[in-house]
This record gives structure tokens, C-alpha cells and sequence, in this order.
């Protein structure tokens, strides 16, 4: 389903030459997502009615400057009661903004944000280990504790912390 809407806001911006505008502007509301817990628990939780996620987004969106096609997606969402759908659809337009440009996208966890500096030595690194430019949608999970986690495509690299403490605790029960 989020293709679904990721495909129509790519051909309607598109159609606009608004590619860029929109990719700017499902980059504020993700970094909102990400800043914000309250925000998060607004559009995944089925407690809010329609109307008041509605409501509540609608007001995130003016503050934040976000309109047009995707302040109407966002709205649209949370008016068919599938606001938890959002971060879903900006994942999927971006892989289809990164297809247009013949980019391959990545996604990569981290336990805290990730610097400018850090960015574009893992854009670097992807790049030159896949032989093209690489579009990157960044996360935050505190809970891997430290290291990354690189998603492309079907294949996942994962150099957390985290992972590698389970799989010590693992072997540590197998030997004692």
C-alpha cells in the first residue's frame, strides 16, 4: 500500500518538475519523525481518532512549512487512518527518486545521528563498493548501542553493537 502512494506522488511531482521540492519536504517531516517521540506515537498509535490525527498533523505540517503535495499526503493519510503508513511511503518514494536518478538507495541505522563527515565517508565507502552514487535514508535506533546497520536492497550488513553482544552471549552459553 505504500508503494501505492509513493507511486502516485512521484508521478504527480514529476508531472509538476517538483521532484526536489518534495524530496525537501518528506525530508523535513522524517526529521521530524525522528526528533520527536510524540510525533511518532501520533502517527503508530490506533488510540487517536482520524479526526484528531488529522488535526494534530495538520498543525505539525503548518508550523513546519511542509504543504502542497505532501502536506496533502500526509493529511490525506491520516484521514484514511493510515498516518503509520507515512514513514513507510517516504522510504518507498525515496527508493523510486533514487531509481529516476540511477542511484541505489541504502538505508542505514545508527545508534546516534549520524555528522556530515560520517555521511559522506559511508556515501563514499557504498559507493565504492557497489560501483554506483548511493542515496542514503538515515534512522536512529539508541538501541543498537553503538556501530551501523546498512540495508540495500535484499542484502543487510549488520555491524552493530548489539548483534555482536548477542552473538558473544550465544557462543559464552555454548561453551559453559
Amino acid at each position: 500500500m505504500a508503494d501505492r502512494y509513493a507511486t502516485a506522488l512521484f508521478e504527480l511531482a514529476e508531472g509538476d518538475q517538483q521532484l526536489a521540492a518534495i524530496e525537501s519536504d518528506l525530508g523535513r517531516f522524517a526529521g521530524l519523525l525522528d526528533e520527536s517521540a510524540d510525533l511518532r506515537r501520533l502517527v503508530r498509535s490506533p488510540v487517536f481518532s482520524a479526526e484528531d490525527q488529522a488535526r494534530a498533523v495538520g498543525a505539525v505540517l503548518d508550523k513546519a512549512g511542509i504543504g502542497g503535495l505532501v502536506g496533502n499526503l500526509v493529511k490525506v493519510a491520516a484521514g484514511n487512518r493510515r498516518l503509520f503508513m507515512v514513514p513507510d511511503i517516504i522510504a518507498a518514494f525515496r527508493r523510486l527518486l533514487a531509481r529516476h536518478r540511477g542511484e541505489v538507495s541504502a538505508e542505514v541505522t545508527s545508534a546516534t545521528p549520524l555528522n556530515d563527515s560520517q555521511l559522506a565517508d559511508l556515501k563514499a565507502a557504498l559507493k565504492a563498493s557497489l560501483g554506483k552514487d548511493v542515496a542514503l535514508a538515515t534512522a536512529v535506533d539508541p538501541a543498537l548501542i553503538g556501530g551501523l546497520i546498512v540495508k540495500v536492497g535484499s542484502r543487510m550488513i549488520d555491524g552493530s553493537v548489539r548483534t555482536k553482544l548477542n552473538s558473544l552471549k550465544l557462543v559464552m552459553k555454548e561453551v559453559g
